[in-house]
């Protein structure tokens, strides 16, 4: 009977435990978000409820398992099991809390300041150190496991005497690797490109979707998601049009004909901006920029408080304009000069053809 109380009682209780101590901490966690509605923290923590469980079962079965006396032949096993486990929950935790830490702490800023410039570049360094106490955590964690097996020990002790040699070899194998993470974490710092930036790279338009340590992501404007290395953000040129706030300024180009009513366009366009939401109503202007022997090149010139709204401009002036000109004014719009060719009086070639003969010797 007692073998088979005994077992009962300590898995049983180290179970029991481990769920009570879960409800307390959620039931804790739960009245401290309550009382501070403002405050993410106490919500993002209750996310640890889980592996913060993991741990402490697994603590519990690990120091009271020599008590059950169940499957005593395999208690070595069993033991470095429970270990292995009870090590990976604590990195669970360990990254859960941290990540909680961090966001509600990037949460109070955002909600605290209002430029997007600041915000965004911010929330990319959050995302950084997320990844990269992340990646700190499982790296220490796995040599913790390894650790745990006699013959890694000794392996372990070997390698660091080779230490040098290795990190030479390393390097050299993974000089990419490591130059992508040396320039995602240049990126998050420098404040070079952020989250959330609307770019322009080798001809494509679109906004910073994702940043990690090795790649970045380029939703482009067709929904598209362009993955590159992040050190081609530095070492190659790159059109950034949210660097140093996003307000743009656009340009439409019309060819019209040379008799094209420049004083009525212009009081157009300004009802055509006037009429237009995504008019920041900042600065416009209409003017001819170049002439050709058919035609003249017209520029509009609008503004708007970002990229999406400076499309949406530029494309409304255009489509609002054309229409215009067609309806009102289609003299304006380019024509092509045609007329009849005119033959010669005698209905021949105006001036004989001469036949070409080719010389075949000389003088």
């Amino acid at each position: 009977m007692e073998n088979v109380l005994r077992p009962l009682i300590v898995v049983g209780g180290s179970v029991v435990l481990t769920l009570a101590v879960g409800w307390v901490a959620d039931w804790a966690l739960r009245r401290a978000a309550d009382r501070r509605p403002g405050q993410p923290l106490w919500e993002l923590l209750r996310r640890c409820r889980l592996p913060l469980q993991l741990v402490l079962c697994a603590a519990l079965l690990r120091g009271s398992y020599a008590q059950t006396k169940i499957a005593e032949g395999y208690s070595v096993g069993i033991g470095r099991a429970l270990t292995l486990v009870l090590i990976a929950s604590v990195a669970w935790l360990a990254v859960r809390i941290s990540a909680a830490v961090v966001e509600s702490s990037y949460a109070r800023y955002a909600s605290a300041h209002r430029d997007p410039a600041r915000v965004r570049r911010v929330r990319t360094q959050v995302t950084l150190i997320q990844r990269v106490v992340a990646a700190i955590v499982g790296v220490v964690a796995a040599a913790a496991m390894l650790l745990t097996f006699p013959a890694m020990q000794a392996a372990g002790a070997s390698l660091l005497a080779s230490a040098g040699i290795l990190g030479i070899v390393a390097g050299v194998a993974a000089q990419s690797t490591l130059a992508n993470l040396f320039a995602g974490l240049q990126i998050a710092f420098g404040d070079m490109v952020r989250i959330g930036d609307t770019v322009v790279v080798d001809g494509e338009w679109g906004v910073v979707d994702e940043i990690t340590l090795t790649f970045l992501t380029v939703r482009t404007w067709d929904e598209r998601r362009i993955t590159m290395p992040v050190s081609y953000f530095t070492s190659k040129p790159f059109e950034n049009w949210s660097r140093g706030g996003a307000q743009m300024t656009g340009t439409v180009f019309l060819q019209l004909d040379h008799s094209a009513p420049m004083a009525q366009m212009r009081e157009k366009l300004h009802e055509i901006l006037r009429e237009c939401a995504a008019w920041d109503g900042r600065d416009w202007g209409l003017a001819v920029t170049d002439t050709t022997p058919n035609t003249v090149q017209v520029r509009a010139l609008v503004t708007a408080k970002d990229a999406d709204d400076i499309w949406t401009v530029r494309v409304t002036v255009r489509e609002q304009l054309v229409a215009w000109l067609t309806e009102h004014h289609p003299y304006a719009l380019p024509r092509v000069n045609t007329a009849w060719a005119v033959e010669p009086p005698d209905g021949g070639h105006p001036h004989p053809v001469t036949p070409y003969v080719p010389r075949t010797g000389r003088g």
